[in-house]
């Protein structure tokens, strides 16, 4: 059994969800999973704790949130000494179509080669529309960049574009990895970049 920490920042709630996600299938593998929030470490918090890290960030305005930057930055050498996946998460990847996640992969290549992180696995995760839950001028904002990429503008309803088959598939991938006790034979869904169409929902 690894110790795994889920360290992630999150806007509207879908990275922690998916984080969860993940936490759940490394426990059914028999790891002992930590839900950490990036913003809000609790005290005493050390990555020496921990045997195995998934690092997981939501694309806003083509960026992942600074504070999780900021920590893997400061982190990076002890990110890289154990088994370490990263996730991103945006709305871009839920285009579908190869420009897109090119986009994608591009926005999250951006993040290792800024920080430094040099993950054993990588994944691009399409997010969510939380329309309901946007202020007015959120919600208009977000409908015209939404639909001038041809996407779902009705307002009156949420969508949801995660895929959590591939969600549980990457992180079984994950565990198997740590499990293994190797690293660098990552599991991929070759997520390796992520620009952005909105944010994480």
């Amino acid at each position: 059994m690894s110790r795994v920490l889920l360290l992630y920042g999150t806007t509207e709630g879908q990275t922690a969800t998916v984080a969860e996600r993940m936490a759940d299938v490394l426990r059914e593998a028999g790891h002992a999973p930590t839900l950490v929030h990036a913003r809000h470490l609790p005290e005493g918090f050390t990555l020496d704790a921990y045997d195995a890290v998934v690092v997981g960030a939501s694309v806003h305005a083509g960026r992942h949130q600074e504070y999780v930057a900021s920590f893997v930055r400061e982190h990076a050498g002890a990110l890289n000494a154990v088994p370490s996946a990263f996730f991103s998460v945006s709305l871009t990847a839920a285009g579908g179509d190869a420009e897109s996640w090119a986009a994608a992969r591009e926005t999250l290549a951006e993040f290792l080669a800024d920080t430094g992180f040099e993950p054993d696995a990588t994944a691009v995760v399409p997010g969510a529309l939380r329309y309901s839950e946007y202020g007015v001028l959120k919600r208009f904002l977000m409908k015209r960049v939404v639909g001038s990429a041809g996407g779902d503008t009705d307002t009156s309803r949420d969508y949801e574009y995660t895929d959590w088959d591939e969600v549980e598939g990457f992180a079984r991938e994950f565990a198997s990895l740590v499990g293994g006790g190797g690293t660098g034979a990552a599991a991929s869904d070759d997520g390796d970049g992520g620009e952005e169409r909105g944010d994480d929902g």
